[in-house]
């Protein structure tokens, strides 16, 4: 009897994903809600031909090292700044990931965000939850976001699912890309396409929707951030490691930067060996100028189930001797 090629998976995944695996692959699951110790994942899976992977996992040289059999990874993401992939090339082990599920429900989470720091609704919620509210009176005034200009860095699929989603805010939206948007697409959303610097002096909301990639690694900066429109407001929802967040608290102390949202942080991006290991205290402790939320952009439980079903598909493919939909890094001439 020919055994079954083992699978292991890092995190929680819905039951029928485990089972569509289970039909012909052995899986070896964590179905708690706890990230596994790097060398726990590596003793499951130094005998496994498939992984499939999650936001805090961290893959480099040494771990393939140590697990010889594997034939693909699977991203249940699309972001992959934690994984090295030309290591897997280099061993011939496809990495895949989702490519196209996670844009529309991150662009919701990021209106949100931006309306809950620009309205002040966490600072409105504490005063409810303390007691001391006892009626109406003139407080909490905020800049509100009509008419106001709104700047995105970075127009990919996060970008554009936001932009699109944006239009009936009556807001001024700006976005700045190395490619610009079809001028269909321009009209439509009624956006302009700008440089940064231009995005940075004149945005009263700041959006950043790009890929953590060497040339946008604390690409918001005590440069960058000394440029922008002063009292205005960063939204991040793409990856912490963007900004620099001790740079972002001291512009907030100085009055230069008027709030920040973040639904991501600098201590998540583990291929980055200088980064921090918690959250910014003083970021952490504002509650009048920051509103975060626990990574939870693609957060919806259908999505969640079809990023994990799509990963269980490149595995499946690869196994079978097929190039698989998500594949980034091989081809089927190469693989």
């Amino acid at each position: 009897m020919i055994p079954k090629a083992k699978v292991v998976i890092t995190h929680w995944i819905h039951d029928e994903v485990i089972d569509y695996l289970s039909q012909t692959c052995e899986v070896i699951t964590n179905q708690t809600q706890d990230t596994l110790p790097r060398e726990e994942i590596i003793k499951r899976t130094k005998d496994a031909e498939a992984l499939m992977v999650f936001m805090p996992d961290c893959i480099d040289s040494e771990f393939l090292e140590a697990c010889p059999q594997l034939k693909v990874i699977a991203g249940a993401l699309r972001g992959y700044d934690n994984f090295d992939v030309e290591a897997c090339t280099k061993r011939r082990i496809w990495f895949t990931i989702v490519p196209d599920l996670l844009a529309a429900p991150t662009a919701e989470l990021t209106i949100g965000l931006l309306i809950g720091l620009g309205r002040r609704m966490l600072e409105g919620d504490h005063l409810i939850r303390s007691g001391q509210f006892q009626g109406w009176k003139p407080q909490l005034y905020s800049t509100g976001l009509l008419h106001k200009t709104l700047g995105i860095v970075g127009m990919g699929k996060l970008g554009k699912a936001l932009a699109k989603r944006l239009v009936g805010f009556e807001m001024n939206l700006v976005y700045t890309d190395p490619i610009p948007l079809s001028v269909y697409q321009e009209t439509a959303w009624k956006i302009s396409r700008v440089s940064f610097e231009e995005l940075l002096n004149y945005s009263d909301y700041m959006v950043l929707a790009v890929p953590l990639i060497p040339n946008t690694y604390h690409l918001i900066n005590q440069d960058s951030l000394a440029h922008m429109k002063p009292q205005s407001f960063i939204i991040n929802p793409c990856r912490g490691s963007v900004v620099d967040e001790k740079a972002i608290a001291a512009a907030i102390e100085s009055g230069q930067l008027g709030g920040y949202a973040a639904d991501v942080f600098e201590m998540e991006d583990w291929a980055i060996a200088e980064r921090p290991q918690e959250i910014c205290e003083t970021l952490r402790t504002d509650n009048r100028h920051t509103f975060f939320t626990p990574h939870l952009g693609s957060a919806v439980e259908e999505i969640r189930r079809d990023i994990a079903w799509e990963a269980a598909t490149n595995i499946l493919q690869v196994l079978s001797g097929k190039m698989p939909q998500g594949g980034i890094n091989l081809t089927s001439e190469t693989s």
